[in-house]
């Protein structure tokens, strides 16, 4: 049986999201019987690695891996099966000036057209694939879904007051947002925990914290910075709601893990996952897009007030898990697996102009 290649920029263990989906579908094509070789990309790798793979190896790479390292993408587009994985386009990436996102937009799509397939989180993200002119044809949507608990977290008849927030403070998840919004329910009895790592940009988590303090919210909210998935999985527990008003998600894979079993008024019981979540963030920041660049609190405060205010039963938030759901991993794995699948037909030549040559 062929060995399969997943290739990510820096190390595979990272507590992101879109790392941890990356490990499962590699743990579930092991589980599988493939072959599976991870190529962890160093920032300044020279392409040696991938130029080892045997011709025609079927390697997915991560699209967050595509633009630091588009030479040698480029260069093996011919030689290997590359299948690129995009959890959202670098392009709506938060705080990028409409110069640079036109540089992002333009780069990926070139790089896009390379490549023998796409595979994407949500409808939105494949949409907007699309919309750099890669044929639908040529795009898979694979959602990663949640794991159910063992059993049902039991309901308790109270106010919501132990509200969770699990991302990375980075400027694109809207902390900022969530405190200023947060800021105005002040005559609510509440406290938020932040899980998330405080060191990807210092920057953001320097003006989050500056906002809690002009706000004197200190005593209510808890930074608690990047912690293990058992530690996170405790945190979705002992919460009563999950909150996180972010600009922009190709998927939401939090949101999801926060959902599974949560009920209220709206949801009906359902889980939540089943839904396309991309944009479900920017409709609580009271925005119509998914880029989210104005940072105004819209109507998130009526939002927030309202989720402290339910006095209604609820069921606690779940434990996080990434296990798949409805079988929608295990087929996208099943079509990475498969040498008939059709996320590897060679593309068509682009019109497009081409900035990387």
């Amino acid at each position: 049986m062929t060995e399969i290649a997943f290739v990510v920029p820096g190390r595979l263990d990272q507590l992101t999201g879109g790392y941890l989906f990356d490990r499962r579908i590699v743990e579930g094509l092991r589980a599988r019987g493939r072959a599976v070789r991870v190529i962890e990309l160093s920032p300044h790798a020279d392409g040696a690695q991938l130029a080892a793979l045997a011709g025609e190896t079927k390697t997915v790479v991560d699209g967050l891996a595509l633009p630091d390292h588009a030479e040698a993408m480029v260069a093996q587009a011919r030689r290997l099966r590359l299948v690129a994985f995009v959890h959202g386009p670098l392009a709506q990436e938060t705080g990028l000036s409409p110069a640079a996102a036109k540089r992002a937009a333009e780069l990926e799509a070139a790089l896009l057209s390379r490549v023998r397939g796409v595979l994407c989180p949500s409808r939105r993200t494949a949409a907007a694939v699309e919309n750099y002119g890669i044929s639908p044809e040529r795009i898979a949507v694979v959602a990663p879904g949640t794991a159910k608990p063992t059993r049902r977290p039991g309901p308790r008849r109270s106010p919501v007051r132990a509200l969770l927030c699990v991302a990375n403070l980075v400027p694109r998840k809207g902390h900022e947002l969530l405190v200023e919004a947060l800021a105005r329910i002040r005559d609510l009895d509440w406290s938020l925990t932040c899980v998330g790592s405080l060191e990807r940009d210092p920057a953001t988590v320097r003006a989050v914290r500056r906002r809690i303090r002009t706000a004197g919210l200190g005593r209510r909210t808890t930074l608690a910075g990047e912690l293990p998935p058992h530690s996170v999985a405790r945190a979705y527990r002992a919460a009563d709601a999950f909150v996180l008003p972010s600009f922009h998600e190709g998927y939401g894979l939090c949101r999801s893990d926060g959902a599974w079993p949560a009920r209220d008024r709206n949801d009906r019981g359902r889980d939540p996952g089943n839904r396309d979540a991309s944009g479900w963030a920017s409709r609580a920041a009271g925005r119509s897009g998914g880029s989210g660049a104005s940072g105004e609190a819209g109507d998130c405060p009526a939002h927030a007030r309202r989720t402290a205010g339910y006095g209604v039963a609820r069921h606690r938030c779940s434990a996080a898990g990434l296990a798949p759901r409805h079988g929608n991993l295990g087929k996208g794995i099943r079509s990475l697996g498969s040498s008939r699948s059709a996320a590897v037909t060679p593309p068509s030549r682009s019109r497009r102009a081409d900035p990387i040559g």
